[in-house]
C-alpha cells in the first residue's frame, strides 16, 4: 500500500503546530518537544534524520474482547505530553525522534460500547487491517517505531507489518505477566502471538517473567514442548531464585538472536501501574527500564511496543503517573544508541 494511503483516517499525523501547542517552554532550558520531528508529507518519512518513530494506537477494543477492564485508549495523549515536556540532553535527543501521530478509532470505539465479545473480536480484526499496512511502511522506511497505547492485541499487526517488510518471520521478546498465547477464538489482547505465529509472521517467541497464577497449565506445557517458544517465570526468578532477572532477559535475547526482534513490554507486569490487568505483585519501574536497555543494547530491536497502560479505567480507577512512567520508558529507548 502506498505510504500516502496509510496516512488517511483513521490515522491522524501529528503536526508541528499541534506539538508546539502542548509543549511549555522555559528560558534557559530545551524541552524534548522543541527538537522532535514531524512530517510535512508522508513521502518525507524515509528522508527524516530521526531513527525512532513514535505513534499511538489508543483503543481498548482488544482488551474488552478479552474480558478485561477497558481504558487503554487513555494513555496516548497524556504520555505524549509528559514525554515532550522532559529535558533534551546529549544522551536523549529530540532529533532522534519523529512523532508520527496516532490512530483515531473514535467511530469504532463508539460502536463497540454495547458489543459482546464475539462482535468485539471481529472489530479487533478490522483494527489489525488498518494498523499493519502503516507499520509495514514505517519498517520499509528503515525506522524503528515505538508504539504506545491500546491493548496487547496490537502486537499482531506490528509483527505482521514487520514480517511483510522483512520478507520472513520475525522474532519477539515479551516482558509480561501473561503469555498472550491463548487459542485462536477470535482476535483479542490475549492471543496476538498465537495468531502471528500461526500466520507465519512470528518465528521464535520468548516470554520473560510469566506469572504461573495467570497462565493456564496446559499453555505452559505447550510452550515447554515447542522449540520455537521459551519462557521464564516470575516465581523462578524472584522467589525460587533459579536465575537473576538479568539472566532471564539474557536467555530471551539469546533465544531470539539472528533476526530482527520485536521488543514487547506489557505495562501490566509492573507493580502498581494502572493497566487493564493491574498487579500488586510485579516488576519495578527500574527493572522495566533495565529490560528495555538490555534488549536495545544486546539484540536487533525492530520495534518497541508499550501496551496495556492507562491513566483511567472504565471501572473508575485513575492514575496520571502512568503517563510519566511511559515517558521514562520511551526515553530509555531513545538513550540506547
Amino acid at each position: 500500500m502506498p505510504l500516502k494511503n496509510c496516512f488517511q483516517r483513521p490515522f491522524v499525523p501529528a503536526t508541528a503546530a499541534y506539538l508546539k501547542s502542548i509543549v511549555f517552554t522555559r528560558e534557559g532550558e530545551t524541552r524534548l518537544g522543541e527538537r522532535v520531528h514531524t512530517l510535512s508529507t508522508p513521502e518525507a518519512l524515509s528522508d527524516c534524520p530521526a531513527h525512532y518513530v513514535l505513534l499511538g494506537i489508543p483503543e481498548d477494543i482488544g482488551v474488552r474482547a478479552n474480558y478485561g477492564v477497558g481504558g487503554t485508549h487513555s494513555l496516548w495523549e497524556p504520555a505524549l505530553r509528559a514525554l515532550l515536556q522532559t529535558q533534551e540532553s546529549a544522551a536523549c535527543s529530540g532529533n532522534d525522534l519523529l512523532v508520527l501521530g496516532a490512530f483515531h478509532f473514535g467511530d469504532w470505539m463508539a460502536e463497540s460500547e454495547h458489543m459482546d465479545a464475539v462482535q468485539l473480536r471481529a472489530l479487533v480484526a478490522l483494527v489489525d487491517e488498518v494498523v499493519a499496512p502503516l507499520m509495514e511502511a514505517v519498517f520499509r522506511a528503515g525506522k524503528t517505531p515505538i508504539i504506545l497505547g491500546g491493548g496487547h492485541n496490537n502486537a499482531y499487526p506490528l509483527l505482521k507489518g514487520l514480517s511483510q517488510a522483512l520478507g520472513q518471520p520475525a522474532h519477539a521478546i515479551n516482558l509480561d505477566a501473561h503469555c498472550d498465547y491463548r487459542r485462536k477464538e477470535g482476535r483479542h489482547s490475549g492471543n496476538p502471538f498465537r495468531y502471528a505465529r500461526e500466520a507465519g509472521f512470528l518465528d521464535k517467541y520468548a516470554m520473560v517473567g510469566l506469572h504461573t497464577a495467570y497462565n493456564a497449565e496446559n499453555l505452559l506445557q505447550e510452550i515447554n514442548a515447542d522449540s520455537g517458544l521459551h519462557y521464564s517465570s516470575y516465581e523462578a526468578i524472584f522467589l525460587e531464585e533459579k536465575q537473576s532477572f538479568q539472566e532471564a532477559v539474557s536467555d530471551a535475547i539469546a533465544f531470539t538472536q539472528g533476526r530482527p526482534v520485536g521488543i514487547e513490554l506489557d505495562l501490566d507486569c509492573i507493580a502498581g501501574v494502572l493497566a487493564s490487568a493491574a498487579t500488586p505483585c510485579g516488576l519495578s519501574p527500574l527493572q522495566a527500564r533495565q529490560y528495555l536497555r538490555q534488549c536495545m543494547m544486546q539484540s536487533r530491536p525492530a520495534y518497541v511496543h508499550l501496551p496495556e497502560g492507562a491513566v483511567w479505567l472504565r471501572d473508575g480507577r485513575q492514575d496520571l503517573s502512568t503517563a510519566k512512567l511511559a515517558a521514562y520508558l520511551i526515553r530509555e529507548v531513545l538513550s540506547c544508541k
